[in-house]
């Protein structure tokens, strides 16, 4: 006879999903005990259930089947919430197995007990606690497919005397639908677009991950359209690399070129993005916006012609009314400013531009002489990584140097928590991505607040032998939030990070720990670190007073820079 845990688990195996990740415990402890039976599948065992809920969700965003994760009664479950938001607003189909107390103390205020069902309500497409096994071809049949239909995270409860009950014979194994069905545009939403876009002179696209299914659609359009094309950070993956018409991010990622392709245009044609930054949107052109969810539409900006539908089909749809444009300028004004700025910022990537900080900058480092630009590592990373490589980033300024100095080529992947914005998601996501395939290399940015938040699951990647490399800005400062103070005049406070020696840190639990602090080691540590054959942790001592200037800095923003820097040389930052 199968019992509920066998069953659950064998539905999983079926599915093709090769991880379950979590920490075991009372309530589940049947369903890991399947798990230990089940030769398809692995059993990763992390320190904190934070991490399973960000590895499970990256396994799911890379390959479009369920990610899964486990935690049990009360504390476990709820330690899962933060990894599982960031699976819920990267539309990333998960399976969270979550305990609960036995049935007969539901309600009770047991220990440990909390209300699964209301936990987890909001992070959800869909929530159900197993009482009776004959509910369970049904509750789970329909978890997975919420999931991957809607791109969300779906929650089983399984009560601590609910697991090892059978379920009835001759019980068929649940099978989830993974293929997503595509929406074709109304041809008259189409019409529309085509005559508006038509009718513009100077046309710029916005591009974002909706839209990786239409790459040559979308390249079609911007050559037929000779239309800039401004990519959203998840965009990077299908538009980053062979595309004459990029001109790199817009908002706190951007540079200027962006800015001067999204100012100049009189029609913005945005394409599969949810781009969210109000303010960096261009005021008075005309703005069409194509994308699968109607509920999108409008809502970062006003819209004048709305196409729902798959972007493949919306764009190829729209190709045919619309014939190539012979003046190129508004294009070629954009791709000029573009590499101009790409040529400015390759000074920053040369060990020989450091330069060495004086007056109120050199108290902040006691060797100042020896601080390394974050620029110079994200462009030797690039460099010196696989073509293959998958890239994460923490939340903070090593997304910003990602975004600047890591093209993501034809084979290369990336993750970050980009739409939830936590912190401490690239080592969980690396240890995801890495446990799919242990032979290609997954490079971590990580920032050194985002590292020590959950650095007990250096650990985990040891114990898995995961050959994570896990790349540490270690600026000893929170320097997103360093930055967001200083730019509205607020004195840098509270931001500074007492760390200790990573590469020791990383070195006591078993990982290989390479420590740089001068910027011509820089290149050798980079190479030997890509090259070693386990996990490794890279700790590089970058310069914590390095900034990213927006794609549209404001006179605001520089008066209160200047404001906070006069208040530092009187305040300590701590």
């Amino acid at each position: 006879m199968t019992t509920v845990a066998e069953l659950i688990i064998e539905a999983v195996a079926d599915h093709g999903t090769t991880e379950v990740w979590g920490v075991v415990g009372d309530a589940l402890n049947p369903v890991t005990d399947a798990i230990r039976r089940e030769e398809r599948l692995r059993w990763m065992g992390v320190r904190h259930e934070e991490v399973a809920a960000f590895a499970a969700g990256a396994q799911a965003q890379l390959t479009g089947r369920l990610g899964v994760c486990m935690g049990t009664v009360g504390p476990g479950a709820i330690h899962l919430l933060n990894g599982l938001y960031d699976a819920k607003k990267s539309h990333a189909p998960v399976l969270a197995i979550c305990g609960q107390v036995p049935r007969a103390e539901i309600g009770s205020d047991f220990f440990q007990e909390v209300d699964n069902d209301v936990l987890f309500a909001d992070v959800s497409v869909f929530t159900a606690t197993v009482t009776d096994p004959s509910q369970l071809p049904t509750l789970l049949e329909q978890a997975g497919n919420a999931a991957l239909q809607q791109g969300g995270v779906a929650v089983l409860t399984v009560p601590g005397d609910v697991g090892e009950l059978e379920v009835a014979k001759d019980t068929a194994v649940p099978r989830f639908v993974a293929d997503l069905a595509t929406a074709a545009p109304t041809p008259d939403s189409v019409r529309a677009a085509a005559d508006a876009v038509a009718a513009a002179e100077r046309v710029t696209l916005l591009v974002g991950q909706g839209a990786a299914g239409a790459r040559d659609e979308v390249l079609e359009l911007a050559e037929r359209l000779a239309a800039p094309m401004v990519v959203a950070l998840k965009g990077k993956e299908a538009f980053d690399h062979d595309n004459p018409y990029e001109v790199g991010q817009s908002g706190l990622l951007g540079n200027p070129a962006a800015t001067l392709a999204l100012e100049t245009c009189d029609l913005l044609l945005m394409v599969g993005t949810d781009f969210p930054y109000k303010e960096f949107y261009p005021s008075g052109p005309t703005v069409v916006q194509v994308d699968r969810d109607g509920t999108h539409i409008g809502r970062r900006h006003p819209v004048d012609h709305a196409v729902v539908g798959d972007a493949g089909l919306a764009v190829g749809a729209l190709l045919p009314h619309l014939e190539r444009r012979e003046d190129r300028g508004h294009l070629d004004r954009a791709r000029s400013a573009y590499e101009t700025w790409q040529d400015l910022q390759q000074h920053y990537v040369d060990p020989a531009y450091e330069k060495k900080p004086t007056g109120f900058l050199r108290r902040k480092v006691d060797n100042p002489e020896r601080r390394i630009r974050p620029e110079l590592l994200a462009g030797l990373l690039d460099r010196h990584a696989a073509p293959d490589a998958v890239f994460t980033a923490d939340t903070g300024m090593a997304t910003t140097w990602l975004s600047r100095f890591v093209r993501i080529d034809r084979d290369r992947r990336l993750l970050g928590s980009f739409n939830l914005g936590s912190m401490a998601n690239a080592m969980p996501q690396a240890l995801g991505a890495q446990a799919l395939d242990h032979d290609r290399q997954v490079v971590a940015l990580c920032g050194d607040g985002g590292l020590t938040m959950l650095m007990g699951d250096l650990i985990t990647a040891v114990s898995h032998d995961l050959p994570v490399k896990l790349v540490v800005f270690d600026n000893g400062r929170l320097g997103m939030v360093k930055l967001e103070m200083e730019q509205v005049g607020m004195a840098e406070f509270g931001t500074v990070l007492h760390n200790p020696d990573l590469a020791a840190v990383a070195e006591a639990v078993g990982m290989r720990g390479i420590r740089v602090e001068d910027p011509h080691d820089l290149d050798d540590a980079v190479r030997r670190a890509l090259a070693h054959d386990g996990p490794v942790l890279l700790d590089v001592v970058t310069n914590p007073d390095e900034i990213a200037v927006p794609s549209k800095p404001t006179l605001e923003q520089g008066w209160g820079f200047a404001i906070a820097k006069a208040k530092e040389m009187v305040v300590s930052p701590e």
